[in-house]
Formats: C-alpha cells, sequence, structure tokens
C-alpha cells in the first residue's frame, strides 16, 4: 500500500499476527499450561517408577490372564504334585513357581487370583466412594437430624472391628463375588463420609455457593455441580489407600474360608493351603503372600505420592 505525502512515498510493512504481543502471550501461556500438565511427572522417584512399572505389569496379567497364564488354574494334575520352581532341583521350566497340592500350576493361580483381588479392591472402592460421599454430602450440608442419624451410622461401624461384621454378613448372604464387593465398600465409606462431611460443612458457607443458592439453583445442582468437585482430590487420596485394605481383607476372608470358594483360585485361600507344606513344599503358600505384600505395598507407597501431590498443604 502507497501514500503520497509531501512528494515522498512511504511503503507500510504488513503487520503479522504472530508478532503480536497477544499472539505470543497466548503462545506462552499454552506453553506453560502444557508444561504444567506433565510436571507431576518431575514428582516421581526412582522408586515410584518402580512402583508403577511392578504395578502396572500385575494389571494387566490380570487383565489378560487368559493369554498369559501358562496352565490353567483349575486343572489338577496329582502326578505332578508339589513340584518345586524352576531354579531349585527337580523342577521345570514348565511350572516356573512349582504346583500345590494338587498338581495345579501355582504361577497361574497366582496371576488369576489377581484377577479376583483387584476386581474386587477396585469395585469395592468406587462403590463405597461413591455412597460415603454422598452421605457425607447430605449430611454436611443439610445438617439437623439426616446430619445426627449418618454420623450416628458411621460412629456405629467404627466402634466394632469390622472383621466381625464382614463375618456376620456372610453368615446371613453366603459368600460369593458380589458379597464380597459389598462389604470392600462397606468396610471403607465411613471415611468417604467423614471426609466428605467435613469438606461439605467447610464449603457451604462459602460465597459461590451463597450466590448459587440466592438465584434458585436447587440443591442437588449445589451438591453435584459446585461442592463435590472441590473434594476429589482427598477423596482420590483416600480411594489409594483403601485399595490395599481392601486388598487385605479380601485375603484375609479368603483365608479363613470366607472369601472366593474354591476351585477358583484366590491368593488368601493360597496361603491358607500351603500352611501345612511351609516346611518342605514352601512354594505353595510363600509366593501368594509375597504377591499381597508386593501389591498392597505399592498401593500404599503410590497413595503417598498421590497425597503429597494434591495436598496444597504439603507444598512449599
Amino acid at each position: 500500500m502507497e501514500a503520497a505525502t509531501s512528494g515522498t512515498t512511504t511503503i507500510s510493512s504488513p503487520v503479522r499476527i504472530g508478532d503480536s504481543p497477544l499472539q505470543n502471550a497466548l503462545s506462552t501461556r499454552t506453553e506453560t499450561v502444557s508444561t504444567n500438565r506433565w510436571a507431576w511427572v518431575r514428582t516421581l522417584s526412582p522408586l515410584h517408577w518402580v512402583l508403577l512399572v511392578v504395578l502396572a505389569t500385575i494389571i494387566i496379567a490380570a487383565v489378560f490372564a487368559g493369554s498369559v497364564a501358562p496352565h490353567d488354574p483349575k486343572l489338577n494334575e496329582l502326578r505332578g504334585r508339589l513340584l518345586p520352581p524352576a531354579w531349585e532341583s527337580g523342577g521345570s521350566t514348565d511350572h516356573l513357581l512349582g504346583t500345590d497340592q494338587l498338581g495345579r500350576d501355582v504361577f497361574s493361580r497366582i496371576i488369576y487370583g489377581a484377577r479376583i483381588s483387584l476386581a474386587i479392591a477396585v469395585l469395592g472402592t468406587l462403590a463405597g466412594a461413591t455412597f460415603g460421599a454422598l452421605c457425607g454430602l447430605v449430611s454436611g450440608f443439610r445438617r439437623g437430624a439426616i446430619d445426627e442419624i449418618v454420623m450416628l451410622v458411621v460412629d456405629a461401624f467404627m466402634s466394632l472391628p469390622f472383621i466381625i461384621i464382614a463375618l456376620a454378613v456372610i453368615a446371613m448372604l453366603g459368600s460369593s463375588f458380589g458379597v464380597l464387593i459389598f462389604l470392600a465398600a462397606l468396610s471403607g465409606f465411613t471415611g468417604y463420609t467423614r471426609i466428605a462431611r467435613g469438606l461439605a460443612m467447610q464449603v457451604s458457607n462459602e460465597q459461590y455457593i451463597l450466590a448459587a443458592q440466592s438465584i434458585g439453583v436447587s440443591s442437588t445442582r449445589v451438591l453435584l455441580r459446585h461442592t463435590l468437585p472441590n473434594m476429589l482430590a482427598p477423596m482420590i487420596v483416600l480411594a489409594t489407600m483403601e485399595m490395599a485394605s481392601i486388598i487385605l481383607l479380601e485375603a484375609s476372608l479368603s483365608f479363613l474360608g470366607f472369601g472366593i470358594q474354591p476351585p477358583t483360585p484366590s491368593w488368601g485361600q493360597m496361603v491358607s493351603d500351603g500352611r501345612q507344606y511351609l516346611n518342605d513344599s514352601w512354594w505353595v503358600g510363600v509366593p501368594p503372600g509375597v504377591a499381597i505384600m508386593v501389591v498392597a505395598m505399592c498401593i500404599s507407597l503410590l497413595g503417598d505420592w498421590l497425597r503429597d501431590l494434591l495436598d496444597p498443604t504439603t507444598k512449599a
């Protein structure tokens, strides 16, 4: 474009959008958000990376147990009973961790047992967190008689050893996969309820909650849209802690004979079966015990890392 001024010709250069301050600011902001999105990776120590790899390997093996396990976990081969692991004298690479008292492959049973334990832990945690969070939200937001009734039930549950409650429920309903998920949810709902109640009472007097109520927003929308998102971080941290407890609970019930019934493999049941063979055939009961310890430890330590990551009070 040319403009004639005092006999001279002036050529104005075109303006490039990419060089504008606004565009540069937006580009810098986008890069910052993208960087912050992966900032959590830098908080992982070498130990946490090892725990993540181990836990991910166990989860993948459990999900694809049908393809990973070398043998049918329910197949009895009495001629090959109590074979030692592959690295011991008399062992075979066909049975990496040996066989049990009925000739079943221990390694395959551990893989299938992981599917049971992890499924109960995940489903029980989701059910307990959902029920407990809703109870806590209603209790802390409504107050009054509802709050007193909910907290009375929570205190009653916490005053008794849960193993006693679990045995009573199994005596009435029997032992099945669904009952174990129900018990897993029941074991942890009190913690979710107390945390959700405390957070609901804390935010119920915040300005944005009062503003939403003043314009006629329904109580259900206030709870689910404005209150619940503010308690997701502590709920996620508590869920990781509860998953480890549920795995130990399922193993304890199976060890006592009240969990998953044979021939379906379960880690606690395998440890119970291996008690009488610890002196001569330790591989029957020790590997599933180690599996319980490793999974519970991985989840607990990763839960500690997640708590430090999401809790603003622990940040410098």
